[in-house]
């Protein structure tokens, strides 16, 4: 039996563990925005939005201490890269200042939002728009946690009539103190799904509650400038205070 080599582990745990946080960081990339994806219950090669986050999140840990262990065992190799030619040690060598100098031009690049680095960001924007518009966006943001007598009373729709509905969509386990993302986990579907089923039956609006005076918003909003957002916003502005008003697209200042 070959004796293992802890040291050889560790190099290839630092391989395997940087291609899987390469393949996860991608896929946090591309995904839609929480609301989004909560609501529509998206998934990419089966796993959900939360699934990718928290294997990012340990394949990262994993990567770190393995990387770890590989200075560790490397770390006579590394000070080699640091000391000249008379074998003195030169922190601020040519080559580290050049690889210092890359990092820090990538963290005040992005930070400044300075192109190619800002290019990134908005190609990320851009595709998270295009998931909202595929897939819908909830009412208000994470819609999906509120119970159903909360939704319907958010709604303005009678909740004992939703229950009615739902039931009708032999639809299991449906309680208004239940929450929308428990209902549909209950019967394989997405919150969103649960939410349509009542819709398609009181004709309400896909993104705004029937009648006025409710005092939602779209979910989103926050993202938006004031001409990408919808035409009915009324903003009225004094030190201190801020309210929206469904009304007509102008600012006041009293």
């Amino acid at each position: 039996m070959k004796e293992i080599r802890f040291r050889r582990i560790v190099s290839l745990t630092s391989l395997t563990s940087f291609f899987f946080l390469g393949l996860t960081g991608i896929m946090l990339y591309i995904v839609p925005q929480g609301r989004v994806a909560y609501w529509a219950d998206w998934r990419l090669l089966g796993l959900s939005k939360t699934d990718w986050t928290n294997i990012h999140i340990n394949i990262s840990l994993l990567f770190l201490i393995a990387s770890g262990f590989h200075l560790y065992y490397n770390w006579n190799t590394l000070l080699a890269y640091l000391k000249n030619k008379l074998k003195q040690l030169v922190v601020f060598n040519t080559e580290f200042v050049i690889s210092l100098s890359v990092a820090v031009i990538f963290v005040l690049g992005t930070y400044f939002s300075i192109p190619p680095f800002q290019t990134v960001i908005d190609i990320n924007d851009s595709i998270k728009a295009r998931h909202e518009r595929v897939w819908g966006s909830p009412p208000y943001g994470h819609a999906e946690l509120s119970s159903l007598q909360f939704f319907c009373k958010k709604m303005e729709l009678d909740a004992d009539n939703a229950v009615k509905l739902l039931n009708q969509q032999n639809l299991r386990e449906i309680s208004k103190n239940k929450t929308l993302k428990e209902i549909a986990k209950t019967n394989g579907i997405a919150p969103q799904q649960v939410y349509l089923f009542i819709k398609a039956s009181n004709k309400i609006s896909e993104h705004q509650p029937s009648g006025n005076g409710s005092g939602l918003m779209p979910s989103g909003l926050g993202r938006k400038t004031l001409a990408q957002g919808p035409g009915n916003i009324i903003l009225i502005w004094k030190p201190g205070f801020q309210s929206f008003r469904n009304k007509t697209s102008k600012r006041h200042r009293t």
